[in-house]
């Protein structure tokens, strides 16, 4: 049994070896940065060596050092990946041996009858230690093996001088030379222990960024998710408000109510696309908001833009004015949520921040081809006015012009800031000029291709009639209350009759016991969940050839996906849109298949 004793040693040995390993690696890196100095050094000794010892010692000592440098050049490069492989000790043998090259040199100038051959062999000397030093200052060890030569030939010239007047000169020029070189190593000691304790300190605050990082993201992560169950649950009251508000356009209104009606579904709308947008929070903290381009109905958009200002500037007593310049297509390419977000926030400011006066909302257009057309939105006060040193910070985050505004109107400074940056993103740009007493003028410049110049479209009624006036029945499937009277009401009105479910257990159990033309599943319910209940009504095979309309706040393709897997034959997203529900209403008469086909012609649609 080996001793404790015997184990020390050898883990002293493992260590030491390592040491050397260690050293002889910093000391190879520092040589192999400077080595294509050496052939420099090499020609100035040599030229020292012409002018004193003569041609042909200089040329055959240039020669031989060259070639002994060359060699060790291609030694070093063979094994600069090996030095901690066991090659700490072969490296200082074999730089000590070309050294020994290099340190002929003061021997040849040293026994040379030229009166300036001690004085050149001194200074050689002393160059080829501090070369030496120089190159494994970091190194001490390594550097006092290698300059060995050197040494034999400083024993050499001192015992060729004993008893010669130029013995004790030479003899005190040796703790000179030491005392140099020492003040040369330690100095480099020095410096590299205050690079290692900043390191080390570096090290520290890194690990502690690093710490701060994680809470961060853990945090982060904790909000996404708080953030994710908040925009669901958002949308189960915003359905009963849309849903509500549909119900309510199918009955007769008058024109002012159907315009207040109009705003309500319109707000209503941009709401639910801002929640859509808190699902995705990983884009929109990385700078990545995604922008959707579909076509826009430039009346439907203004109408949106504006509803929600005009009785604002009414309940202020200002005057709220609307003007258009130029040609202005009818249906465009863009992003209708981005382009009302910016605009309205430029109207809510002027609505918000004039007391008296007008508010002039103004679009003008501008035809740059057969399909491009560039807008202004051009959004006028007549408020107190910005002054210029406030113009220049007005685009910064949380930077109001007036500080006591967050105060009086409250707001985060931010709406300006996140405006113009979707304005960018957009392709265009935020413009403000402002008179101080008079009012300000912010304007939004974009360009949009056009789809039409001139469109007519007739509006119609969303209904749940069938063409052949068949009346089904039909399973609804839903845990809110509201939600689900909005969906039996909205059915009943075409007559078709309903049977209601408050989770996915009764469903079941009523597939089992009854027969239905369709079935509309909500995914998200107590007890059990829509998309087991579609499982457990396929695998049982009850109401076979029934189709089953599954719906659900996620608008993820993935979710989708999960629903038709699960057996479901269409998806519709909530709050629902009683447009495409009444189209999938048209093919309840073809069974499962007609549905299907229904859903992947939409999707096929969307992918093109």
């Amino acid at each position: 049994m080996v001793g404790s004793d015997e184990i020390g040693k050898d883990l002293g040995a493992g260590q030491g070896r390592q040491a050397q390993a260690g050293d002889a690696a910093q000391a190879l890196t520092a040589i192999l940065q400077t080595q294509y100095l050496r052939y420099l050094i090499i020609a100035s000794w040599a030229l020292g060596l012409l002018a004193t010892v003569g041609a042909i010692e200089a040329v055959v000592w240039f020669a031989g050092t060259v070639a002994a440098g060359a060699v060790r050049g291609s030694f070093e490069r063979r094994m600069a990946g090996r030095v901690d492989k066991g090659w700490g000790l072969l490296f200082p043998a074999v730089a000590t041996v070309t050294t020994a090259a290099w340190a002929s040199a003061p021997l040849l100038a040293w026994f040379s009858d030229h009166p300036f051959g001690h004085s050149l062999a001194v200074a050689l000397l002393i160059g080829g230690y501090v070369l030496v030093f120089s190159q494994l200052r970091s190194s001490p060890k390594q550097a006092i093996v290698i300059s060995s030569p050197y040494s034999l030939v400083a024993v050499a010239i001192l015992a060729s001088a004993w008893g010669t007047p130029n013995f004790l000169p030479f003899l005190a020029i040796m703790p000179f030379t030491a005392a140099g070189l020492f003040v040369l190593v330690t100095m480099t000691m020095l410096r590299e222990e205050r690079i290692r304790a900043f390191q080390e300190h570096q090290a520290h605050l890194i690990e502690e960024l690093q710490a701060a990082r994680d809470k961060a993201d853990a945090a982060n992560e904790a909000k996404s998710s708080f953030l994710g169950v908040i925009s669901h649950e958002l949308r189960t009251p915003m359905n009963g408000v849309l849903g509500a508000a549909q119900l309510l356009g199918a009955t007769r209104l008058e024109a002012t109510q159907r315009e207040y009606l109009s705003i309500i579904r319109n707000s209503g709308d941009n709401l639910l696309s801002l929640l859509n947008d808190i699902l995705d929070m990983t884009k929109i903290e990385a700078g990545k908001m995604t922008f959707e381009v579909i076509d826009v109905n430039l009346e439907d958009l203004h109408r949106r833009v504006t509803g929600p200002f005009v009785a604002q500037a009414e309940a202020k007593g200002l005057n709220f004015v609307c003007s258009f310049e130029g040609e202005t297509p009818a249906v465009v390419r863009g992003d209708p949520l981005r382009v009302c977000q910016v605009i309205q926030n430029l109207l809510s400011n002027a609505v918000k921040f004039t007391e008296a006066g007008t508010v002039d909302y103004q679009v003008r257009s501008r035809r740059i081809g057969d399909r491009r057309c560039a807008f202004d939105f051009s959004v006028t006060d007549s408020g107190a006015g910005i002054a210029p040193e406030d113009l220049e910070r007005l685009f910064q985050p949380f930077t109001q012009a007036d500080v006591s505004s967050t105060r009086r109107f409250g707001g985060t400074g931010l709406g300006l800031t996140i405006a113009r940056r979707m304005a960018n993103i957009m392709g265009g740009d935020i413009t403000v000029t402002s008179t101080p007493g008079v009012g300000s003028t912010f304007t939004l410049s974009v360009e949009a291709e056009v789809v039409e110049w001139h469109s007519v479209v007739a509006a119609q009624a969303v209904d749940a009639e069938v063409e052949d006036g068949q009346a089904f029945s039909v399973l609804v499937v839903e845990d809110h209350p509201v939600n689900r009277m909005i969906l039996e009401a909205w059915l009943s009105s075409a007559g078709h009759a309903t049977t209601a479910a408050e989770n996915g257990q009764i469903a079941v159990d009523l597939a089992a016991a009854q027969a239905f033309d369709l079935v509309i599943m909500d995914v998200n319910m107590p007890v059990m969940d829509g998309l087991s209940a579609t499982r457990l009504i396929r695998q049982a095979g009850l109401n076979r050839d029934t189709p089953i309309v599954v719906l659900s706040a996620s608008a993820r393709h993935e979710d989708h996906e999960a629903g038709l897997e699960a057996g479901a034959d269409a998806y519709l997203n909530k709050p629902i849109d009683f447009a495409a529900l009444a189209q999938l209403m048209q093919t309840v008469s073809a069974g499962r298949e007609g549905l299907r086909a229904l859903t992947e012609a939409d999707e096929s649609r969307a992918a093109a």
